[in-house]
This record gives structure tokens, sequence and C-alpha cells, in this order.
């Protein structure tokens, strides 16, 4: 018997509205700071305050519920930028169909130190400052000179860049006097874009943070916030844990858990607006959709909206492009440790050649990057101590579109449930096809990180960086997790990193779907030979009251999946 307590959920939301008219007026003002300076224009003059005195009252004890404990460390001031990040750099595509190519390219990028954004079987994206391509042409075969293109100038990327910072649309809705402000957090499941600005944008750590508590406060049945540990630069990094525990067993089982993570990589910031969408869609639903309400009975959910909250902030004060933390190393103007290569499984940092300066540097020993530290001790200590059983883990990236599943670290091995896996991730990426026409790639994450080199039967390319140490590989090898997956979001590089914000809505609610089926599989109600016709019927009662936003893949072609069945038995017949 499960303990089902919807009527204190309704109650709390009974009181969302007026409690929110209050609350949002003190956590949100920071959002309009939170962001690099652009010329704006003068802000209207100050309105007298006609607010009843005991209003005053009840702002004290609001700030002192929701407000943020005393830090050691003062958040820094937000400073004006008056020299745009990345002037003169442009993003080129490499298109590669042999191994000379690809070796020769992954070479030169490592002599030159450059900032490579995304690679698949087809091509490779690079960042560089626009009067360095004739040396890179320099160093790689005339067959590269011929198949390479323009992905975005100097122009278009700042565009970009600027463009994904809160919209001044937002930020004047936001604003305590507005009246729609107190409708940006409102409790609804399925509300458009348009409706629920706290997605209309991407949000800075300073109405994240707060907002989590908020959601916390408001759905006391539910959801608990927890600390993950804190990082190199003294931020918490902050978590939601969703479920409802039965509470009439004197012996409980070990409790089925689900993690959800974003931002491992600072600069992604539509995993971290994902792992918010999904939290809030899942908060919201329990006691009004029958498939949510089950599965928070059923697993707990863990979402950490970012792993990486000194990167994350520092993309919003200086550097949009930033990716690792902002640790220091052993040369003073290079900081920063990839999270991602920074893990204790096949740590290879002492085999590869690495630099500070690089963007994937694993530093000088396994687990040396602080944040990646804390997560995993966070997670032995929740198996060992807190009768957790981790069952799956969902770790969000951008971009490519791709479904990826253990191992990151090679090629050569493959995982005991190799099949499973790609079961499973032909099952998300169908789901997430039929959710938003977008076609996403399932493959092994060791062919995320390669180029093309011939290995019996298969063909794969020479590394672009290292796959060893992932946390992908230690949540499936050391803690022994069977269903492992990172997924990388939208798009397939038209815009790259920085996707603009109204895509956050139509990849939250893909995703979504494809958390659903997640967790409808892991729970048994879904088996892996699952139907088309049964995968829309699952999706049916998650979207009866939202818009079809089903749209075309600009991005790439849609593989049939037929093919795609017929590609997975080719890979496990080799």
């Amino acid at each position: 018997m499960v303990n089902c307590l919807v009527p204190t959920t309704q109650l709390s939301i009974m009181r969302a509205p007026s409690l929110l008219l209050v609350a949002v007026s003190t956590l949100l003002a920071p959002t309009v700071l939170a962001v690099p300076s652009y010329p704006q224009p003068p802000p209207p003059p100050q309105q007298p305050s006609h607010r009843p005195a005991w209003r005053s009252v009840t702002d004290a004890i609001v700030r002192n519920i929701w407000s943020p404990p005393v830090q050691s460390r003062p958040e820094p001031a937000i400073s004006a930028l008056p020299h745009p990040k990345h002037s003169g750099d442009v993003v080129v595509r490499f298109n590669i169909s042999n191994s000379q190519d690809a070796t020769s390219l992954a070479d030169a990028a490592d002599t030159l130190f450059l900032d490579l954004w995304e690679y698949t079987d087809d091509w490779v994206d690079i960042r560089l400052q626009g009067d360095l391509l004739p040396s890179l042409l320099g160093l790689l075969p005339s067959s590269l000179h011929r198949a390479h293109s323009l992905l975005m100038d100097d122009f278009s990327l700042q565009h970009a860049i600027s463009d994904t910072y809160p919209s001044s649309r937002s930020a004047r809705l936001l604003q305590p006097n507005s009246p729609t402000h107190h409708s940006a957090f409102g409790p609804k499941l399925g509300t458009s874009s348009s409706e629920n600005i706290f997605f209309n944008d991407y949000q800075p750590l300073s109405v994240i943070q707060p907002w989590m508590r908020l959601m916390a406060s408001l759905f006391t049945t539910h959801v608990r916030i927890i600390n993950i540990g804190t990082t190199y630069e003294g931020r918490d990094i902050p978590a939601m844990r969703i479920g409802v525990h039965p509470t009439n067993n004197d012996s409980p089982t070990r409790r089925k858990t689900i993690l959800i993570t974003g931002g491992l990589h600072a600069r992604e910031w539509i995993s971290t607006s994902t792992v918010n969408y999904i939290a809030y869609s899942l908060i919201t639903g329990y006691g009004k959709n029958h498939v949510i309400t089950t599965l928070l009975e059923e697993f707990d959910w863990v979402f950490v909206p970012t792993i990486n909250p000194d990167g994350y902030a520092y993309t919003w004060e200086t550097d949009r492009l930033w990716r690792k933390n902002r640790q220091q190393t052993s040369l003073r103007f290079c900081r920063g440790l990839d999270l991602d290569r920074s893990f204790s499984f096949k740590w290879d940092g002492a085999n590869t050649r690495s630099n500070p300066c690089s963007e994937s540097f694993s530093g000088s020993a396994p687990f040396e990057a602080v944040e990646s530290k804390r997560l995993a001790d966070w997670a032995r200590n929740e198996t060992d101590n807190n009768n957790v059983d981790f069952v799956g883990l969902l770790d969000l990236h951008s971009y490519s579109q791709q479904i990826l599943y253990p191992y990151s670290y090679t090629c050569d091995q493959s995982p005991p449930n190799l099949e499973n896996l790609q079961e499973v991730a032909a099952g998300l990426s169908k789901v997430m096809r039929l959710s938003g026409g977008r076609y996403y790639q399932s493959a092994p994450a060791c062919e995320g990180n390669v180029g093309l080199v011939s290995t019996g039967d298969r063909q794969v390319f020479p590394r672009f960086e290292t796959g060893g140490g992932s946390f992908l590989d230690w949540f499936y090898h050391d803690l022994k997790v069977k269903y492992t997956y990172q997924v990388k979001l939208r798009d397939r590089g038209t815009y790259g990193f920085l996707l603009p914000r109204d895509h956050i809505v139509p990849t939250g609610k893909e995703v979504l779907d494809a958390v659903i089926y997640f967790g409808k599989l892991l729970s048994g109600q879904l088996d892996l030979t699952a139907t088309e016709e049964e995968q829309v019927e699952l999706k049916q009662p998650l979207q009866q009251d939202e818009e079809n936003m089903t749209s075309i893949d600009v991005d790439g072609e849609v593989e049939d999946d037929e093919n795609v069945m017929v590609e997975l038995r080719r890979r496990s017949r080799i």
C-alpha cells in the first residue's frame, strides 16, 4: 500500500498563487543582472510603493524560508563585457571519409589546441580564430581542403552567443511589478513556452537554485532538495529527489533510483534546462497524471541540473563557450579540468598527451577534478549507506542528437548486456522521434569519440579525444548500473552549443517522453519488444493537454526504423 498524499499537494497548489506573488518577486530580481552587459534602454522611473505595511512582514518570512544559506564565498558581481569574447572566431565543419583524413585532422587539432565542438562518424566541427584557418588547412591533406564548410562566421557566432541570454521581454515579465510575473512558476503541467516564462529562456544559477527550493516548498509530499557536494570554488551542487515512499513497510527494500544529470560541460545550457523541464513535469504531474504518479511511486528520481556550477556560472559571467570546471591547474593561465574525463574507470590521462590548455584535459590523476570526486562519493554513499539501488542513468549533453551507451573508453570491449543496451537505446530513439520529429542516432559511446579505423568487419575512426575516465563508464562498471546512457540533445550543428531558447520546450518534451519510456521499461510495465502503437499509447497521456509540437529535422535526414534495427542486429553479430 502506498501512502498517497495528493490532498496535501492540492492544498499546496491552492496556496501557490498567493505565495508565488510574494516569493517570485524576491527570487527573480537577480535574473536581469545575471547576464553579460549589453546596451539596454534606460529603466523606467521607480513608482512609489503603495503596499500595505503588513506585506513587509510576509516578505521577511518568505525570504527566511527560501533564501539561500550564508556562504563562505560570496557570489561574484556580474561585470560588464566591453569586448565580446570569441571575436573573430568561426565554426568549421570537416566531412571525413577515410582514415588518413581523420588522423590528420585529429593531429592538427591537437597541435593547434583547437576547440573540437562535436564529431560523429561523418563530420567534425571545430571552433577557431578565422585567421588560423589557413594554418590549419596547411596541416591537412588536400582532400580536406575541399571537404569543409563554414557553419558560423564571426557575425553569426557572436549573434548566436548573444541570443542565448534571456530576452528583454522575459526580463520585463520577470520584474516584480509585472502583472504576469506570478504565472512564471505556476504549477501547471503541459503549459506552453509562452505561458511558462521559466522555460522561455535559459536561466542562471541565481534563478535555478531558488526555483528548486520553491518546488520543494510547494510540493512537500514528493520533492526534497539534497546536496551532492561542494565545488572547487565553494558552491553547492544541489539536486532534487522526487518520489513517494511507502510508509507501511518495517523492512523496506532498497529504493530503486534513476539519476538524471546535466551541465557536466558548462556551455551545454540545453542539458541544464532539459533536466529542469523533466523534473518540473514529474513534480507537477504527480496526482494528476496516472503514468507519472505510478513512476514516482515506483522509483526515486534524482535530478542534478548542473554538476559543474562553477563552470556554468562562468559561462554567464565571462565566457559563454567555457567547457571545463574552474579548477586551478599547473599552468596559471589555463584553468579547468574536463569532468567527463576525470573518473577512475579506465582513466588514461597518464598515457595520453594532455595539456592543461586542452578542452579535454583530464588532470594528473583520477578524480583530481573536485566535482567528479564529489559526485562519485555521493553515489557511493547512497548505495552503501542510504539503501539506494541505482537502476538507470541519463546523462544529458549537447549536441549531435545521439544516444550513447558503454563503453566510452574502447570499442574493442563490449559490455555484458550489450544487446539490451542497444535495444533500449533504439527504443529511446524511436520515442523521441515520435515526440518531436528528430532522429537520434544510437551507438556505443566509443564511436562518439573516434574517427575511422578498420577492426575486423568494423570501421572505427582514430580518436579525436580520449574516451577514458568517463562518467558513463564509471557509473556502469563501478556502480554496476545496467542501463546507463549519455544523451546528446539538439541540434546537429546548425547552432551547436548555442541552441536558441525557443528549442527549450520542444527538446524538453521529447526527452520527457523518453524518460517516461525509460521508467516504464525499468519498472517492467513495458518490455523491449513494444510496438510502435504501444509507444504512441504511452505518449498520449502525457500530451493530452499539450499542443502538437512535432517539428521537422532540418539538421539531418531521418533514418528508417527498420534500417536502425537491421544495423543493431549486424552489430550484435560482430
